[in-house]
């Protein structure tokens, strides 16, 4: 057992798109409103899809009141660390001490060195990072007299005027998974954050435990100096289908484990859903907090009453277990497919469909590698869909405005007028069927071009495939019943709930379709391309 006795904290990873950038601050203030306590973001600032990490959180720093806000992790290799560690100063006492920072080694260095960052090997990485926190720790240092100086092999400052001082001291958290990185982390850091889809198993938890421990023993630190963060991922279901996936009880009874069997005292959910980050905070982390509490003040079995916690790490297991299904090939690939939250809002969609008859296709080997065309043609199809799911939240954000209209009786305006978006005059009628058509067509190509082309390539994706077109069908039916839902709105404006049902089953199937799809398709897409002419394409 591993309490390191921390405060319970709860907080959301976004994602940083710039396609609808008032969202992303939306989901931000929302983080807020549902009692959570932090809101953090990736940082790739060679992905052209993100807002700038490090700007997005000066904004809402002035957007947002009382949670604190950080970077899950910042790109260290592409930003210089002695003006990061005064950006952090800065923000911090300009929001009240309200940023903690998150630091990465680096990662996908074809985009780093696209950006003008320098490829490092691991071992570079974990020096260089090592040499950043001394840089920002110095740089802090406001009342040192002496001027910085630190002659690194990656990071230099000669002679750096110290400060400003944050206003409260700012935690140093650190992604790291390998046996260099977690003894760094136990040396020099205040926080271990990794993430649940790229740890083997939840026991990595006990092993990067004990070797944090052991270094921060080694550094003269105590174990309990290391904050434990983890970002996780999941799904609100009626029934437990793994971790993280079923009802609030069983999210509060894993939860509340991971605080008091491996010391994990902040919770990141990894999700861009407003009613998944609504339930977290409020039925989620109420619970969790007061059943961790009950079960501290509870005495151990081998404790007299009023011990202390222990803050010694299990040891570790000789055998590890098997990597999460799908993690390897993504992982080796570079790319992500989107993953589905679980949410649904309506009961309805659960009756067009039954997902856990879903057919998956075997994973790839490790004998499979992949270039940059490959990860393009990969990313392609999540890119694709992305812009989907930006329409569709904007189509859900249009409803909601027209359905929050206020309206006199006596408004002369017709009942198409009432339904147009204050902010820039779109007719809910015509953006209706232009998504419909949208995703139509896209369906279509996959149908037709797509789809055969993977069916040729390898028999094992037939059922898959299959299974895909079915649901392509479902879908199509569920765009009919949205633009009858419209009809029968604009000729009964007093009735909203019909609509309002149907663009809730369309969010529900489509969104679990479109993880799905690219769960099971975007390896094989980087595998086999779509077509010749598109992969010679990019390979101009």
């Amino acid at each position: 057992m591993t309490d390191y006795g921390h405060e319970l904290r709860f907080g959301t990873f976004l994602t940083p798109s710039n396609q609808d950038p008032e969202r992303v601050v939306g989901l931000a203030q929302l983080t807020e409103q549902a009692g959570l306590d932090l809101a953090t973001f990736q940082d790739h600032p060679y992905q052209s899809a993100f807002l700038d990490t490090w700007t997005l959180l000066s904004y809402l720093a002035a957007r947002t009141e009382r949670i604190s806000l950080a970077g899950n992790v910042l790109n260290l290799p592409l930003r210089q660390p002695a003006v990061l560690a005064r950006s952090a100063a800065s923000l911090d006492l300009l929001s009240g001490g309200r940023i903690e920072l998150g630091l990465g080694a680096g990662a996908f260095w074809d985009g780093i060195e696209a950006m003008g960052g320098q490829r490092l090997t691991p071992g570079q990485g974990v020096r260089a990072l090592a040499e950043a926190i001394e840089i920002i720790r110095g740089i802090w240092a406001a009342d040192e007299r002496r001027a910085l100086r630190v002659d690194g092999e990656h990071h230099r400052v000669a002679g750096a005027k110290r400060g400003p001082a944050p206003a409260h001291p700012i935690e140093i958290w650190l992604g790291a998974y390998k046996p260099r990185m977690l003894r760094l982390v136990g040396r020099a850091a205040d926080g271990w954050l990794p993430s649940v889809p790229y740890l083997s198993g939840l026991d990595d938890l006990a092993r990067g435990n004990a070797v944090i421990d052991e270094a921060a023993a080694e550094a003269g630190r105590s174990p309990s100096a290391v904050r434990r963060l983890l970002n996780v991922n999941g799904v609100f279901a009626r029934s437990g289908g793994g971790f993280l996936n079923g009802p609030v009880e069983q999210w509060v009874e894993e939860l509340a484990g991971l605080a008091l069997d491996d010391g994990v005292s902040v919770f990141l959910l990894g999700t861009d859903h407003s009613e998944t980050i609504q339930r977290f905070g409020q039925e989620v982390a109420p619970a969790v907090r007061e059943l961790v509490a009950a079960e501290r003040s509870r005495p151990r079995p081998a404790e007299a009453p009023g011990a202390v916690l222990t803050t010694e790490a299990p040891a570790p297991q000789e055998q590890a277990p098997p990597a999460a299904p799908g993690r390897g090939q993504y992982e080796r690939l570079g790319v992500t497919p989107t993953p589905d939250d679980g949410t649904r809002l309506s009961p309805r969609s659960r009756e067009l469909w039954d997902e856990s008859t879903r057919p998956t296709r075997p994973e790839s080997g490790p004998d499979v590698s992949y270039d940059d065309v490959s990860r393009a043609l990969g990313r392609h199809l999540i890119d694709v869909h992305d812009q989907l799911r930006a329409e569709l939240d904007r189509l859900r954000d249009l409803i909601d405005q027209v359905r929050a209209g206020t309206l006199s009786a006596g408004d002369a305006r017709s009942a198409i007028n009432q339904m147009t978006l204050r902010q820039n005059n779109w007719s809910l009628g015509a953006y209706c069927a232009s998504y419909c058509r949208v995703v139509t067509q896209h369906h279509t190509l996959e149908d037709t071009s797509v789809f055969p082309h993977l069916r040729a390539q390898e028999k094992a994706l037939e059922p898959v495939i299959d299974r895909l077109t079915e649901e392509h069908h479902v879908i199509h039916r569920v765009l009919n019943d949205v633009d009858s839902a419209l009809v029968a709105f604009i000729n009964h404006p007093g009735d909203f709930a019909p609509l309002q049902e149907a663009v809730d089953v369309l969010t529900d199937v489509l969104l679990s379709h479109l993880a799905y799809e690219e769960r099971e398709l975007v390896e094989p897409l980087a595998r086999y391309g779509f077509y010749a002419g598109q992969v010679r394409s990019l390979r101009r």
